[in-house]
Parts: C-alpha cells; sequence; structure tokens
C-alpha cells in the first residue's frame, strides 16, 4: 500500500511541477507504440493498407498501480490527405490521478517520388490533467505512532484540481513504399505539446508548463523469402531531462494466405526488455507485450513491470482489393 501510495504522488508531482527542476516523460506511452502511431508521430496517420483502422491498447504499470487506455481511428484517402482520431487516458487504480488528451490528426501525402513518401503530419485537440484531492493522502494527515489517519485534516490546497488546455504536435516522415521491394526503409522525426500546455494546480502564480516531447524513429523492412520478413527499428524521446531509447526488432511468418505470426521484442535501454507476440488474421491484429525490468538504478525498479494487450482491425471499402497489412512505417 505504501509503494501504491509512493507511485501516486510520485505522478502527481511531474504532472503539477511542484518542483522546477523536477521535469520528466510525464505522457502515457506504450511499448507497443506501432498500435497507437499518431502518439509517436502525427505523421503517420493513415499510414496502413486499408481503407479504415481502429486500434485499442491497454497497459497496467507499477504493480498495477497505474492504468492506461488508448483508441484511435485512422482513414487515408485518395486526395493526399490522410485523418485520425486518438484519445489516452492514464489513471491512478484508486482514482487519485487522470490524464486525458484528445487529437484529431491531419497527415498530407502529396509529396512523393513514385512510391516514396514525405509525409507532413500535425494534430490538434485537449489535454486534461486532474486530481481527486479525497483520494490523496499527504504529510500532514499521518500520525507519529499511528500511521496515516483519513479523519485528519490537510492544510494543503490545490487552485485547480483539474486543468485543461489546448495542445498542437506535428512530425515528418519518411517510407519507402515500393511493392516487393527487399529492404523499405522508413525514419521520422515529431514534436509534441508545441503549445505549452501549463498547469497551474497549487496556486494561481505556481504555473508549470508540460515539457515538450521530442522523437525520432527509423528502421526497416526486409523481405527475406515470401515467408518470412524482419524488422529492425530504433526509437529515441526526449521529454524534460529524461530521454529513451528504444531498439528491436519482430518477425512476421508468413503463416497462411490471411494469416500472419509476430515475434519480437524491445529494449528500452536501461529500463526494461519488452518481449511481443501477435498475428493477423483477415484484418484483425492481436498484439501482447511484458516489459521486464532490465535496469536495478531505479529503486522503484522492483514494482516496474507491465503488461500491455492491443488490438487492431482493417477493413476496406466494397469494392476494395483486400491485401495484408503494410507494416513497413508502422513497425
Amino acid at each position: 500500500m505504501k509503494n501504491k501510495i509512493l507511485h501516486i504522488i510520485f505522478a502527481v508531482l511531474l504532472a503539477g511541477g511542484w518542483d522546477q527542476s523536477l521535469y520528466a516523460q510525464v505522457d502515457p506511452h506504450f511499448s507497443q507504440y506501432f498500435i497507437q502511431p499518431m502518439s509517436l508521430n502525427p505523421a503517420l496517420t493513415g499510414a496502413i493498407e486499408g481503407d479504415y483502422r481502429v486500434s485499442a491498447v491497454w497497459r497496467t504499470q507499477y504493480a498495477n498501480t497505474f492504468s492506461t487506455k488508448g483508441i484511435s481511428a485512422e482513414m487515408p484517402t485518395t486526395k493526399n490527405m490522410n485523418f485520425g482520431l486518438n484519445i489516452f487516458n492514464q489513471s491512478s487504480t484508486d482514482g487519485a490521478y487522470s490524464y486525458t488528451n484528445g487529437y484529431i490528426s491531419m497527415a498530407y501525402t502529396g509529396v512523393r517520388f513514385k512510391d516514396h513518401y514525405l509525409v507532413m503530419g500535425m494534430q490538434a485537440g485537449m489535454i486534461n490533467r486532474r486530481f481527486n484531492v479525497s483520494k490523496l493522502q499527504f504529510g500532514d494527515q499521518w500520525v507519529s505512532g499511528v500511521g496515516y489517519d483519513p479523519s485528519a485534516q490537510t492544510t494543503e490546497v490545490f487552485y485547480k484540481p483539474s486543468v485543461s488546455s489546448v495542445d498542437i504536435s506535428a512530425g515528418l516522415a519518411y517510407y519507402d513504399a515500393t511493392p516487393d521491394k527487399k529492404v523499405n526503409v522508413f525514419a521520422g522525426v515529431s514534436a509534441f505539446h508545441l503549445t505549452k500546455p501549463d498547469g497551474a494546480f497549487i496556486s494561481k502564480e505556481n504555473k508549470s508548463a508540460l515539457p515538450m516531447r521530442y522523437s525520432a524513429h527509423a528502421g526497416a523492412r526486409i523481405m527475406v523469402n515470401d515467408f518470412f520478413n524482419i524488422v529492425p527499428n530504433v526509437l529515441y524521446m526526449r521529454q524534460g531531462n529524461v530521454d529513451e531509447k528504444m531498439v528491436g526488432a519482430y518477425l512476421q511468418i508468413n503463416a497462411s494466405e490471411k494469416t500472419d505470426i509476430m515475434l519480437g521484442a524491445n529494449l528500452r535501454l536501461n529500463d526494461a526488455l519488452s518481449p511481443f507476440a501477435g498475428f493477423y488474421h483477415k484484418g484483425l491484429t492481436f498484439g501482447l507485450s511484458y516489459d521486464v525490468t532490465a535496469s536495478t538504478k531505479n529503486s522503484m525498479a522492483i514494482n516496474r513491470n507491465s503488461l500491455e494487450l492491443s488490438v487492431s482491425y482493417t477493413w476496406w471499402k466494397k469494392n476494395s482489393i483486400p491485401t495484408k497489412p503494410f507494416y513497413c512505417p508502422r513497425f
């Protein structure tokens, strides 16, 4: 119980900006970031082989202290514009803390040379961070020799337990979509929170802008033969003074005409190893990953293992020709 309280207080400090020197990655993020690509780079909006795609992902972490949910929908068009919608929510299991954002994304695909695409994307929406003060425990509610006393009144005062702000992000992506090629490469860069959403939880004067988040990603789809592909990838993200470096690969095995099996892993350097397994069948993709702590640097590492489930479905218009998903720019 004590560790759970510490985790929640830690999240409160990060999101509230109580200490101006305390900046860290506070955005919800997933190990299976390829399932929610618009949260990685708005330029990946609609980069699918299909007419429509919906996705959902769920993650639990910190010994089930926090859960993160995400849903998205995408639609490419023939007018050099792709559109998407994605919504995330991260919350503590006791309801003390909640982080929600929702965005509309748009990507322009008109810059191309044959099957080489240079895509520019933007997304705009709202971000909300809130605390249920009645669920929090403060230092002046702990009594020596007794412990936490729920009847004790705290002197801590929140100026606004809930803060909402307009949020805008942008990105640029390149991918080689040449069909039947041995190696298709992809790469991209993006920047989030360009408007630097402000949060004044404690007092009107004590404001703290949400730090911008930058990401750079790259990889390749290597066609070994007609039945076997390998997709190595790298990812770098930075928010505030904390960065994340991830390297990995997955295998795409052609089990039948309408079914693929995917196996792989990502290593988040100095943090965790995330094995991944999934399958594709007739438009439905299901994935499962589990983060295993690979670092002892963090004193909370013992409780940082995370479980993640994802599902997505791609479908085609009545007169379209169904094909397997083009995984190249999507990892």
